[in-house]
């Protein structure tokens, strides 16, 4: 299966990194096709083709910070955050492959069964509703992970 996905946190320096080599490698294990963007502090790294885009079967985002979905529109995307890239990447790659083969199409989170995503054959849901349903954008996470957290234990 042919996936495509998007690393980014809020200070793009190692999260965002270690979950786009998590993401790679598993997918290439796992069998599939994956293309990986990484959105940090140097910019944009390996920035998805249109090709690719148009080529995939699903679209997988690990952020927690925001990512533009335009160019996604019509594809299944499975949405998690930069933690479940890192130490979920084959959970969340299955799920996407999952949905994927069951002609889903949509945004849904991670974890989810899918039931909200729209099947091939269902009515398109209006922008407006589905504006209401996405859930708030979470920025950051746990900080006594964090890179400043970490090197300050490690000079401590």
């Amino acid at each position: 299966m042919k996936l495509v996905a998007v690393t980014s946190c809020p200070t793009g320096i190692a999260h965002s990194q270690m979950a786009a080599e998590n993401l790679l490698q598993t997918g290439e294990r796992l069998g599939h096709d994956i293309d990986v963007e990484v959105q940090g502090a140097m910019g944009t790294q390996d920035e998805l083709s249109s090709e690719a885009i148009a080529e995939a079967d699903a679209v997988i985002i690990t952020s927690d910070t925001s990512v533009s979905r335009d160019r996604f529109d019509g594809k299944l995307v499975v949405k998690g955050t930069v933690k479940d890239g890192v130490n979920n990447a084959e959970a969340i790659i299955e799920q996407a492959v999952e949905l994927a083969e069951a002609g889903k199409t949509g945004s849904v989170s991670f974890g989810d069964d899918g039931s909200d995503a729209e099947s091939a054959d269902d009515e398109p849901v209006d922008s407006e509703s589905k504006a209401e349903s996405e859930e708030p954008v979470r920025r950051g996470g746990d900080p006594e992970k964090g890179l400043f957290a970490r090197l300050k234990k490690l000079f401590s």
